[in-house]
């Protein structure tokens, strides 16, 4: 056993100050922690047996958990994120509930809290079975506030040949165990929000926040009471719009924005129920809702996606400033994203650029985000001869709806290969937009984009499951194959039909 009188630990210059603990097999001990400069130092107050943390890449992208290796076939990796409660050796508690439970930690980080009011979360994946896990997170409910729980689920691990592979979601209800991870806004906002300084602002946004966070898989979509000046808000958003729609939006956006009116009761007067979308969505082209309190990381995001399902948040921009959001909130997502993700075609092009990132590497998914961005973001395509927008930051935006289609900015034709390496502008409108000639030819050319990707198998989206099949190895694909086969023996016999 190794006793420490003393542990400094250096913090990591990401974005989030997240730390990261990697050393060899030792026994910490923590008393809370104290800055020390640019440091953080833990005094040492108990013992604890057996605790190993792995050494980890310092090249690994620092918002990510990392999953690792079962040990045996009786354990499995479980992700465990918690907030401490406010006070004195919060944390030396709660890690010592895991040597009491034998639990064998693998992985240990802490960041800077973006979702809640304590000063930071820890991040921790351990070893563990299903009877350990359970014992272990009812004590650490005493101790700490837990945010999220990964739990352990064959679904959910990685294969044996697969190890190298990022964690991805097999089945819809697995979007539970990553959807939580927001990276920014949420109910924290930065100095430069507009709301920032709004104190019932910020509560309203907290209360959105924990909403989205208390949300499973096949719960009902909570309904909003939306304040007077959330519609007002909304209206001023709604109604500038519809002035410009008309002439500057696709046909398809055109031809889906009148039924939404007559089953969602779209109005300038009324903010629409994500539930009711979400249900309007199903019908049309599958795709559901799915509340979320900001936002995610590109993985995360895309990974819903290939289960057709649309994260979607339920906030409203600040009334300072109805025309301009630093963020996605609910006129952008209703009156930009809804529109066309009810439009079949355009809902599989969405999809597939979700499947394409399902394990993706980190380099894969930044440029498949990218290539998301320039299209159903900001893109554009021609139709009767004329430029017409059809992505959502552009048709929930007037001021960069016209701007795009003044003839000003440079535009050039879809091609990922060329898109996945283009800056991506936030605060400022885009320099470049990229236009296809439809959404199937923008859909084949993502295809073919897809291929490139380098994973050790493909995967398949089966709509009777709501899961993914992973092909890599001769016996799923034979399994396809059968399906394929019998859905020709379909198609025959309507031929046949036809024929007679």
């Amino acid at each position: 056993m190794v006793e420490l009188q003393q542990v400094i630990l250096q913090i990591t210059t990401d974005k989030q100050r997240s730390l990261r603990i990697s050393t060899s097999d030792m026994t910490l001990s923590f008393d809370g922690f104290a800055k020390k400069g640019d440091r953080l130092a833990c005094s040492h107050q108990a013992k604890l047996h057996g605790v190993t943390f792995s050494k980890s890449d310092e090249n690994q992208d620092k918002r990510s958990i990392s999953t690792g290796r079962p040990t045996s076939s009786q354990k499995s990796v479980a992700t465990i994120i918690f907030s401490l409660k406010n006070e004195v050796g919060g944390l030396v508690k709660a890690l010592k509930l895991f040597q009491e439970k034998h639990v064998n930690l693998i992985h240990i980080e802490s960041r800077k809290s973006k979702r809640r009011d304590s000063d930071f979360e820890i991040f921790v994946d351990c070893d563990s079975d299903h009877a350990q896990l359970k014992e272990l997170t009812q004590l650490l409910r005493t101790h700490t506030d837990i945010v999220e729980i990964t739990p352990l689920d064959n679904s959910s691990l990685p294969d044996d040949d697969l190890v190298n592979v990022p964690w991805f979601p097999k089945k819809i209800s697995d979007l539970d165990l990553c959807v939580n991870r927001v990276l920014m806004y949420g109910s924290e906002l930065d100095a430069d929000h507009p709301g920032f300084k709004d104190s019932i602002y910020r509560k309203r946004r907290k209360y959105f926040a924990d909403l989205a966070m208390s949300y499973k898989h096949g719960d009902p979509i909570h309904h909003i009471d939306f304040t007077t000046e959330e519609v007002r808000t909304w209206g001023v958003v709604y109604r500038e719009l519809n002035k410009l729609y008309p002439s500057h939006a696709c046909k398809e956006y055109l031809r889906n924005l009148p039924l939404l009116t007559k089953y969602c009761n779209y109005s300038e007067d009324n903010i629409p129920q994500l539930e009711d979308v979400s249900h309007f969505l199903k019908e049309h082209s599958g795709f559901i809702i799915r509340p979320v309190a900001g936002y995610l990381s590109p993985r995360d995001f895309l990974a819903g996606l290939a289960f057709r399902v649309f994260h979607c948040t339920q906030y409203v921009r600040h009334s300072s400033e109805p025309l301009y959001t630093p963020e996605p909130d609910t006129c952008h997502e209703l009156l930009g994203h809804v529109p066309l993700l009810a439009e079949p075609s355009f809902a599989q092009f969405s999809q597939e650029i979700g499947l394409a990132s399902l394990g993706a590497s980190d380099d894969a998914v930044q440029k498949l985000a990218t290539c998301y961005f320039f299209t159903v973001e900001f893109g554009l395509c021609k139709q009767d001869g004329r430029l017409k927008a059809y992505g959502a930051g552009l048709l929930s935006s007037a001021s960069e709806l016209k701007h795009a289609l003044s003839g000003k900015p440079h535009i050039l034709p879809f091609d990922p290969m060329v898109t996945c390496n283009q800056e991506c502008l936030i605060t400022t409108f885009q320099e470049v937009y990229f236009v296809s000639e439809s959404f199937e030819e923008a859909k084949n050319k993502m295809r073919e984009f897809a291929k490139s990707i380098r994973r050790p198998f493909t995967v398949h989206y089966n709509p009777y499951t709501q899961g993914v099949d992973v092909l890599k190895d001769t016996d799923s694909i034979n399994s396809m194959v059968k399906d394929i086969r019998h859905e020709l023996d379909i198609v025959e016999d309507a031929l046949n039909r036809l024929s007679v």
